[in-house]
């Protein structure tokens, strides 16, 4: 094959970076004769499919820190369409650069999740770190690209089943049938259900009328040159105190625009009007430090004015931290300024409410002609943030194509899920996709073993990882050397460059304040999976034992409490009820065999379930209870035929604001599409109800097992 195979996969990977009017590979269910492209391209979406929307992810975002492979699939679009949207936004050299990183085939090791929260350091150490991190990512050669792909193909044989991380039972009694899971991204749509109920959609992009805004001219009035060297004197890039803008056009109102214009695309920046060789200059100089960056300032925000704004934002194949990021850096804020109720995944279109502080809808609605794979609308002031939490759930909207199943085996299925639910499990993308799961890290921090932490996370694994990742690991296999193999990542946010840089600072014998340099919530993300872990295990073994009803010794929450079901009341609940705990040290156990089984589980893990206190607080764990069976809500669906696998199956939130009309569907057609409407509620995995429906594994190796003919 010309290019050889390495070259033809990589370019085979490239159809994963489409928009949503194109095709972008295939996610399978179910093994279908196909053309070798059609294979690859299973291949490459079936790892966008197991990182699936899990509606609620409030505290801990388990994707980041090289855990989980990201898809990398942002749109790319032609040439002209990346210059024309450049050109419209003024951007200077370094948002140039942003730009490209944002629109283009990305080498992204994903960052923890306070990314999104403010660094301490020196002067310049965020911005040098940024621009770093820019160079070397932008620098990852072809070679890399085709390392990674090579690596991609080693995962198809490893990793976790759904058996390995204790998802075995199915709680309806229909036949599965196969289906191709976020063919598309668009396939995938989730719209955020607020607090008060409303889902949450993008029906309008009108700025709210503020006459204390200032004009349009404020974007257009500083030249290239003149919004670079600001930028730079903003983020202490350079040794100017101060930047002196002519007055070319020395009227008043020229010279208050001028004025509006550096404080608001410029926080933390003051002006003033100097003569100087009888000339006017509007000279900018920083007022507060740096805190103003995060801190924008009290005086220009009008009183009457709620000082946050809320908006509804729309993304495309962009996960909520990652856009938020990208949101700061083009409004040049700190990203912990904006507050949200979730996060939401990756590989989907996803609609969700956001607040800022002290940035008006009008800036903000300007984005709106820079950002591809964005949209920001529903403009009001609030009196409040947002905090995480607060949603009530997720409603979904998904398409499954190509279905093989008969009118009555959707049917039933469907109804089953309507009626019935599905075995509320912790998803795959929980434990994530290598050799080593990160349950077992978590397990290891549980049993203080810090040794056993730190080989489980820098060791040689088998599985799909970026080149520079298996480098890195080779190194510290070879050496030990936490510099050396800090040097073999281009990278650092991920988390074995921060253990690597923790171990370089304080030494390999103090590894416990090493792993601390991990964020709070990669950290803490370890021992929760750990948790899910066991969780998934002990329901699949109490529907096991006792079926699809409640039985005496079983738990259910009376508020926030729970207690036990006893003989003469268990005809007061259903199955739906039923709660089980993650192990903590402050939760009770069901009363019936069940508690014996998680003493069991935990006493051969060397854990003492009576005992869940860690000597480092942060790795206590509580416990919580978890719903065993979900029941989703608003529940419809319909199955249509199409013919061009290419086309859209309904329309976007965007679609509609552009006033496409709704796709028409023909009475017969070459292929079948099952499209599914669904809510749900915080901390719960869609991944799992449509495993339900389908009666498939959605793990990466099983699926491997089914298609490995389709690489011959």
């Amino acid at each position: 094959m010309p290019g050889g195979p390495s070259r033809w996969l990589l370019r085979v990977a490239f159809a994963a970076f489409l928009r949503p009017g194109q095709s972008a590979g295939y996610v399978a269910v179910r093994p279908t004769p196909r053309s070798r492209s059609q294979a690859l391209g299973f291949l490459k979406c079936f790892l966008g499919a197991l990182k699936m929307e899990m509606t609620e992810m409030t505290g801990v975002s388990l994707k980041r820190g090289a855990l989980v492979v990201e898809d990398n699939d942002s749109g790319v679009p032609a040439e002209e369409t990346k210059k024309q949207k450049l050109s419209e936004c003024s951007l200077t050299k370094g948002q140039v650069g942003l730009q490209n990183d944002f629109l283009s085939i990305s080498d992204d090791v994903p960052g923890p999740p306070d990314t999104v929260s403010t660094r301490k350091g020196g002067k310049n150490s965020e911005a040098q770190l940024e621009d770093e991190e820019e160079e070397e990512e932008d620098g990852l050669s072809e070679e890399c690209e085709e390392e990674e792909s090579e690596s991609f193909a080693d995962m198809m044989k490893h990793g976790l089943t759904e058996a390995d991380v204790g998802i075995t039972k199915f709680v309806s009694s229909h036949q599965g049938f196969s289906g191709i899971l976020k063919e598309r991204y668009s396939d995938f749509v989730v719209h955020e259900i607020g607090k008060d109920g409303r889902i949450s959609h993008l029906n309008d992009l009108s700025i709210p009328v503020d006459e204390e805004d200032p004009s349009e001219d404020i974007f257009t009035v500083l030249t290239a040159e003149e919004k670079q060297r600001l930028e730079e004197l903003q983020l202490f890039k350079n040794k100017e105190t101060s930047v002196a803008i002519e007055v070319i056009e020395d009227t008043k109102e020229k010279r208050t625009v001028i004025h509006q214009a550096i404080k608001s695309l410029f926080p933390g920046l003051e002006t003033k009007t100097e003569d100087r060789e009888g000339k006017k200059y509007i000279v900018a100089y920083h007022a507060a430090g740096k805190k103003a960056l995060a801190n924008p300032r009290k005086h220009s925000w009008p009183k009457s004015r709620g000082s946050y704004c809320h908006f509804v934002l729309y993304k495309e194949n962009k996960d909520t931290m990652d856009a938020i990021n990208v949101l700061s850096r083009y409004l040049r804020v700190k990203p912990n300024i904006f507050s949200y109720m979730g996060t939401k995944d990756k590989r989907a279109i996803t609609v969700q409410e956001i607040a800022v502080l002290k940035i008006t809808a009008q800036r903000l609605a300007h984005l709106n002609k820079c950002l591809m794979n964005f949209k920001l609308g529903n403009f009001s002031y609030q009196k409040n943030p947002l905090k995480l939490g607060e949603l009530q759930g997720n409603h979904f909207t998904v398409v499954l194509r190509n279905i093989t199943g008969t009118d009555d085996q959707v049917q039933q299925a469907m109804n089953s899920l309507r009626e019935i639910g599905f075995i509320n499990y912790y998803g795959m993308q929980r434990f994530g996709t290598t050799a080593v799961p990160t349950y077992q890290v978590g397990r290891a921090i549980l049993q203080n073993s810090w040794t056993e932490v730190m080989d489980l996370i820098l060791k040689p694994r088998s599985g799909a990882e970026k080149g520079y990742l298996v480098k890195c690991r080779e190194e510290w296999a070879k050496t030990k050397d936490p510099a050396a193999a800090l040097r073999k990542l281009p990278v650092k946010r991920c988390v074995e460059g921060q253990l690597l840089r923790g171990l370089s600072k304080y030494g390999m014998k103090n590894i416990v304040s090493a792993f601390g340099i991990i964020p709070r919530n990669n950290r803490l993300m370890y021992i929760h999976s750990y948790q899910s872990y066991v969780w998934n295990n002990m329901v699949s073994k109490r529907i096991e034992d006792y079926g699809l009803k409640p039985v005496p010794g079983d738990l259910v929450l009376k508020g926030a409490t729970a207690s036990y079901i006893e003989e003469d009341d268990v005809n007061n609940y259903s199955i739906h009820d039923v709660v089980m705990p993650l192990p903590g040290f402050d939760v009770i156990y069901p009363k019936h065999k069940i508690q014996e089984a998680y003493r069991e589980m935990l006493t051969a893990d060397n854990l003492d379930i009576d005992n869940m206190r860690h000597k480092i607080r942060d790795y206590s764990l509580s416990g919580a209870y978890r719903k065993i069976i979900i029941r989703p809500q608003n529940v419809s669906w319909e199955v249509v035929a199409y013919d061009d696998p290419k086309i859209p199956l309904f329309n976007t939130d965007v679609d509609n604001l552009e006033g496409k009309p709704p796709p028409v569907f023909a009475s017969e057609g070459k292929y079948r599409a099952l499209k599914m409407d669904f809510s749900l509620p915080p901390s719960t995995y869609a991944t799992m109800a449509i495993r339900e429906v389908l009666k498939m594994d959605t793990s990466i190796k099983n699926q491997t097992q089914l298609n490995t003919t389709w690489l011959r």
